[in-house]
């Protein structure tokens, strides 16, 4: 994908311009159980308009069908169909390797052990089963038992897979370990590195193609390093909603592949045209702000939305940063704009 430099710009409200929304869940649509500000009516905005709305999410803990059930208790109806996870990624990448009907060891939720069965492989709990595969995916109720088994097959020989490597995931307390936290105990343990599925690697973005058909798809979510990095990957556009883990200083200081094409508060960016930021003599302009690049930091000036004010930052802070990461002072000038 071509390196960015500047967000992009769309005359067209983004639900117009794109046929699908490939949504992260778990801090974009909400935040542990509960919908986060102007989610619902902008998704039911956003499917009014034409588009599809596809929920692509790294947790692996919960079926489609609860997390579907779960969506439509928040107001945004939604199908089993509708909800993509990396529990179904790692399945499929577990049986293009493994005989039909082998047995494999899982170490995670609901959704991991249905996503398994769902392509007619066999979940057992223990590495005394002799698992032809082994595999592991978030789940609030681990055990620290399932990690020594885990350990114990992969030590043995068994091939290993991760449904995502996310460290962290957002709940509505606050930032809490994810999958990858667990990851790690069985990396130390063993040596080893698994074969991951979920975002931003390849195996999720396959998954997503296959089972929504988008033609014209915008990848929307809250992580510079899954979400955005993946649609890098994937070769396809992304919108960056700050609901999440994301903060503005990192957008800012973003490398290449973890630039969004937009940026937007939250998900009435959706529904929306969003502006040019635009090169000029004393920096990068947007809406009411010029954003510029000293030797030492990032300077703002001028009034109006705040988000416009990012765009100009970006502008100047990524094309400064060039092919890697800006390292420029932006405090102030977020300051500036209460982000």
């Amino acid at each position: 994908m071509t390196q960015r430099t500047l967000p992009d710009s769309s005359e067209q409200a983004l639900d117009a311009a794109y046929d699908t929304a490939l949504l992260d869940l778990d801090g974009v649509v909400y935040a542990g159980g509960d919908a986060i500000a102007h989610a619902v009516e902008s998704l039911e905005a956003a499917r009014g308009q034409g588009m599809r709305l596809a929920y692509v999410t790294n947790n692996a803990a919960r079926t489609p069908q609860t997390v579907a059930e779960h969506l439509t208790r928040l107001g945004v109806p939604a199908g089993a169909e509708d909800v993509i996870t990396s529990a179904q990624a790692v399945a499929r990448l577990i049986a293009d390797q493994v005989p039909a009907g082998a047995k494999v060891l899982v170490v995670g939720g609901e959704g991991l052990l249905a996503a398994v069965r769902e392509r007619g492989l066999v979940p057992v709990d223990s590495a005394e089963e002799k698992p032809a595969a082994a595999v592991q995916g978030y789940s609030p109720d681990l055990r620290w038992s399932q990690l020594m088994e885990m350990a114990y097959a992969v030590n043995g020989g068994v091939p290993w897979f991760a449904s995502n490597t996310d460290l962290t995931i957002p709940s509505g307390r606050g930032i809490a370990p994810g999958n990858g936290a667990a990851v790690e105990v069985v990396r130390i343990a063993t040596g080893g590195n698994p074969q991951v599925a979920g975002k931003p690697l390849p195996p999720m973005h396959r998954e997503t193609v296959i089972r929504t058909g988008a033609k014209r798809p915008l990848v929307v979510g809250d992580r510079l390093d899954t979400d955005i990095e993946g649609a890098y990957a994937g070769g396809v556009d992304a919108l960056l909603v700050l609901t999440g883990v994301t903060t503005a200083a990192q957008l800012v200081a973003a490398e290449p592949k973890h630039r969004p094409a937009y940026v937007a508060a939250d998900l009435r960016g959706l529904l929306v045209p969003h502006p040019r930021v635009e090169a000029a003599d004393t920096g990068f302009t947007c809406g009411g702000w010029t954003a510029s690049a000293s030797s030492d930091a990032l300077t703002l000036e001028g009034r109006g939305d705040a988000i416009d004010g990012l765009r100009a930052l970006c502008g100047a802070a990524w094309t400064a940063g060039g092919a890697g990461s800006c390292g420029l002072d932006a405090g102030p000038a977020l300051a500036r704009l209460g982000l």
